[in-house]
């Protein structure tokens, strides 16, 4: 007979559904769990999908939080194990979904295809190896990892930093963006909540409107700048006493951290400037999936996160929240200007600056932005998103992965596509994903008007074939389309082609701009006209506009910024 325990109120649970037990001496799941997590969460073992339903309901109703949920493949079929998960994600979007399978399992066809098919659904995040050990580090390790992704997305302890704002707060979404991309977990409380409340009356502001930023020292922020909050939390945005360097990575997107832990990880001086956050627009990604090495998927903010630590331990130099205004050329060195006016000079430059979505250019949206109107995937608000319609402009693997997050919260998701097909711009894992999850795409349609009061609440789209256009109430708006490339700041004599992308190599020589080529020898295959100035990543044209492509650029170029130094060198 199953043995349910009754879930402690103070606690998140762990839902184990295991349904056949015969392996002699080996303990059940739920017993491995109490011994490593039975302080921390409270443990929850049944013995069938009925009662594990039931359990779901009963813990929703009595408004308990749900981490995690493994369940196993009863004898005779998936069928109910996948009515489970689908209650799952809907009751907990958030909570973490593992189907249990025994060592060696993915040998079989049929738990094989259960594995592709309740992952394409988007029903589970992945599978674990049911321990036939104690302890079994393999499995805690598994399950550490589920436990770490949503106490990160739900925040259920305190944090270092918390922020408290009026809910639909532009500025707010901007500050409470900042933190996400840049690694920073925090808490939000909207101002007019009982906990908002609290919070700004012991900080002795109950009457203020603009955002506050509370961290966990005592110190207080009223509506800081950007690089006020970078500060508060301890990252670098100004230099120290080193300003020259053997090289200055522009930008921190995944090409120029890329470069920066090849560049200190081979001993030259190395430092990036980045005018925003850590990652650049994949920062902003939910999950990227077809990133090699990350089986269960990585979202870009983490996987930027690893990236600047790597760098960091190396030795690189970190200088953030710093607009460039001008680049130029000093005795054998490439000066760097900053709005702010602190100059850096380094010996080489790697341009990784990459693109921005496009504006919708619509003024009555444009008034929302940060009120329903969001560029990028907008991971911080994906919450606020619960139980509305949402949209997502864009038809690209960005836009894909943001329609997937979104579908774990809102009502409905609507791909909104200019072209005629979704399979001519995005894998087709993201496709095949889409259409499992029950995302709604609209080809050849576009986004004409929208409005609401405070925020975002309805948009005009339009058919881009017969014209025709209808409203639709939206609580969200999130538009990842096109590429704007970060190059205007720089000077007219690095060549770049009709859309604002940087010429190097073959494509400098090919140009006008290869009478101003000074030396003798040709453009490096990633050199921009100037020498000693490389660009990579999306920023170049001709490359490739993935992540991995992004990376690869920015490792491949510290191999030509030595060979350019190493000639500088000689006598």
């Amino acid at each position: 007979m199953a043995m349910s325990v009754q879930p402690d109120h103070r606690r998140p649970a762990l839902l184990v559904i295991e349904h056949e037990h015969d392996a002699a001496g080996q303990d059940r799941i739920a017993d491995q769990l109490r011994r490593r997590y039975g302080g921390d969460y409270d443990v929850v073992d049944e013995r069938s999908d009925a009662a594990g339903l039931t359990t779901l309901e009963s813990l929703r109703d009595r408004g308990l939080q749900v981490a995690l949920v493994l369940c196993d493949r009863p004898a005779g079929g998936p069928a109910a194990t996948d009515t489970v998960f689908a209650q799952v994600k809907q009751l907990y979007p958030e909570a973490k979904r593992a189907l249990v399978v025994d060592w060696g399992a993915w040998a079989d066809r049929e738990t094989a295809e259960a594995i592709h098919r309740l992952i394409a659904l988007g029903r589970i995040d992945y599978y674990a190896l049911r321990p036939w050990h104690s302890p079994d580090e393999y499995f805690h390790r598994t399950v550490t990892e589920f436990l770490l992704e949503w106490e990160r997305a739900v925040s259920v302890v305190p944090r270092e930093v918390t922020v408290v704002a009026q809910r639909w707060s532009p500025r707010a979404h901007e500050l409470r963006s900042l933190l996400v991309r840049n690694g920073v977990q925090h808490q939000f409380h909207a101002s007019d909540t009982d906990e908002g409340r609290v919070a700004l009356a012991a900080a002795g502001l109950a009457d203020v409107t603009a955002p506050v930023v509370l961290l966990h020292d005592g110190r207080v922020l009223v509506d800081p700048t950007n690089s006020q909050l970078a500060d508060a939390y301890g990252v670098s945005t100004t230099l120290g006493d080193e300003t020259d360097f053997d090289v200055i990575v522009v930008g921190a997107g995944p090409a120029g951290l890329a470069a920066a832990v090849y560049a200190s990880s081979e001993g030259l001086r190395t430092l990036v400037v980045e005018r925003e956050s850590i990652g650049g627009q994949a920062g902003s990604s939910s999950l990227i999936r077809n990133y090699l090495g990350f089986a269960r998927g990585i979202s870009g903010a983490e996987l930027a996160q690893r990236a600047y630590q790597q760098a960091w331990v190396f030795g690189t130099t970190f200088l953030l929240m710093r607009e460039l205004v001008g680049l130029t050329p000093e005795d054998g060195w490439h000066v760097l200007t900053a709005a702010d006016g602190q100059q850096a000079r380094g010996r080489a430059v790697v341009l990784a600056t990459g693109v921005s979505y496009r504006r919708i250019g619509l003024p009555a949206l444009e008034a929302f932005e940060g009120a329903g109107v969001y560029y990028g995937a907008s991971v911080s608000e994906a919450r606020a998103m619960l139980g509305q319609p949402v949209y997502v402009v864009g038809g690209g693997n960005s836009a894909g992965q943001a329609a997937m997050h979104l579908s774990r919260y809102a009502a409905s998701v609507t791909l909104l596509v200019r072209g005629a097909s979704l399979a001519d711009s995005m894998s087709r894992y993201l496709v095949d994903a889409i259409e499992a999850a029950g995302v709604r795409v609209r080809l050849r349609t576009e986004v004409v008007d929208g409005g609401g009061t405070g925020r975002l609440a309805w948009l005009e789209l339009r058919d881009r074939d017969t014209g025709e256009t209808r409203t639709e109430p939206a609580a969200g708006l999130f538009v990842l389309i096109g590429a704007e490339p970060h190059t205007a700041w720089l000077p007219e004599r690095i060549e770049r082609d009709q859309w604002g992308y940087l010429l190097t190599g073959a494509d400098v020589m090919d140009s006008h701009a290869a009478r101003r080529w000074p030396l003798q020898r040709q453009p490096l295959m990633l050199e921009t006209c100037v020498p000693g100035v490389f660009a990579v990543g999306d920023v170049r044209r001709r490359s490739v506009k993935r992540v991995a492509s992004a990376v690869g650029e920015g490792s491949v170029v510290i191999q030509q910024v030595h060979q350019v130094l190493a000639a500088a060198d000689r006598p």
